[in-house]
């Protein structure tokens, strides 16, 4: 989809963070999603070559995904490309692979609202599970942040 598409991800950031920021980043490698899933994530690929991310910023969906990594997704097992097409009922997506992500010398989940719950006692209470995709990105080789609201922590609070 192209960037000014309401369901962007990239017209989210633009919003939300890009676009209010005093000292605008010298580059935005944004993925071309106007090119189709496919083309698109083999370019990403191709730009992802010899990088290594400081922060990967992640949410978590209702159901456990995090990027574009949903519940027991054939996509959860890439080990060799950095971005792939991943194809979902709403629309053609791409994502960064779970050994890209998982390389980023911090990961932070921001996430919000109690339709959240479950997912993070899922994700971070629970063990590894290819059924809560989150519950399987942290960071290898520095931190894994969490940071919640209080909805979306209910359920870590009480212990159910």
């Amino acid at each position: 989809m192209p960037p000014d598409d309401e369901r962007s991800n990239y017209l989210l950031a633009e919003r939300t963070l890009l676009d209010r920021i005093e000292g605008q980043p010298a580059e935005v490698h944004r993925i071309r999603g106007e090119l189709g899933g496919e083309a698109a994530a083999d370019e990403y690929h191709r730009k992802l070559e010899g990088i290594r991310l400081g922060l990967a910023l992640q949410g978590i969906g209702p159901d456990g995904h995090t990027a574009s990594l949903f519940p027991s997704s054939p996509a959860l097992e890439e080990r060799v490309r950095r971005a792939i097409a991943a194809p979902h009922d709403d629309v053609e997506r791409v994502t960064m692979t779970l050994p890209v992500l998982s390389g980023a010398t911090q990961v932070v989940y921001l996430v919000l609202g109690q339709d959240k719950a479950e997912a993070v006692q899922r994700a971070f209470a629970g063990p590894p599970d290819p059924a809560i995709p989150a519950s399987l990105l942290r960071s290898e080789a520095g931190e894994t942040i969490v940071l919640l609201d209080r909805t979306a922590a209910a359920r870590l609070d009480n212990g159910t």
